[in-house]
């Protein structure tokens, strides 16, 4: 799809399944709509051709997950019936198997989403490949997500709050064994040793995260260096010229 997206000529883009599900006479309507001012138009497979259970609940789940996560409100992230403006994926880069969440993507770049339903035609030959295994890809992948959309250029707030935690239980149970020895001269390996380590174990756990967010903090400033990238999206610039005029 990624090479799609690279050589695609066209002022507008339409990405379909491979699988023959998707019903090419449904094109007008996704250009209809774009004509409506959206850049893009994402199909919404309301009734399923492969009524599978086992697939249908984990994807309602990992799509509902997905519009939470992004702030997107679609119902169906998984299709690949969409149409585009090119000047929305021109920038867009896919990895991985990021292309389930191109809306997501980028409605962070300012893009106006827009769903309708389609149809879903049953499959002709072969079989899905995507089994109840693809479920826990896709939780990596809603993490992955979740980083890309609101921390990818402030990593080490994402992992900030978990080494807070950690440097704060330990500095509580550091100040109670602390407190028990100067206080009431209880020996503090003998009495406390268990929380005495695990304290231990919280610090250098929590300076961890602190230093990979830190490196973060490094890679990710690198990066928008090195590719050019611009942390905000521009649609239009709006200017007003002031005439002076001579008293």
């Amino acid at each position: 799809m990624a090479a799609g997206f690279d050589m695609a000529k066209g002022e507008i883009v339409i990405s379909m399944d491979g699988d023959l599900q998707d019903i090419p006479e449904e094109i007008p309507t996704f250009l209809e709509k774009l004509k409506e001012g959206y850049d893009v138009v994402s199909g919404w497979r309301q009734k399923r051709a492969e009524n599978v259970v086992l697939r249908k609940i984990p994807s309602k789940a990992a799509n509902w997950i997905a519009s939470k996560v992004s702030g997107v409100n679609i119902h169906d992230f998984g299709t690949t019936f969409k149409a585009y403006r090119r000047e929305v994926i021109q920038e867009l880069r896919l990895y991985g198997e990021m292309h389930r969440f191109i809306p997501a993507l980028l409605s962070q770049m300012g893009a106006r989403i827009v769903e309708i339903p389609i149809s879903n035609a049953a499959r002709q030959a072969g079989i899905s490949k995507n089994g109840f295994s693809r479920t826990f890809r896709v939780a990596f992948d809603l993490l992955t997500l979740r980083f890309l959309l609101g921390y990818i250029s402030r990593p080490l707030h994402f992992i900030g709050r978990a080494a807070y935690f950690c440097l704060a239980i330990s500095a509580l149970l550091t100040t109670y064994v602390l407190f028990d020895k100067f206080a009431f001269n209880v020996p503090i390996f003998v009495a406390h040793g268990p929380m005495a380590a695990l304290a231990a174990v919280l610090l250098l756990v929590g300076s961890v995260f602190i230093a990979t967010g830190l490196i973060g903090e490094m890679i990710s400033r690198v990066y928008f260096e090195a590719t050019d990238r611009k942390i905000y999206s521009i649609r239009i610039v709006h200017s007003r010229r002031i005439l002076k005029t001579d008293k």
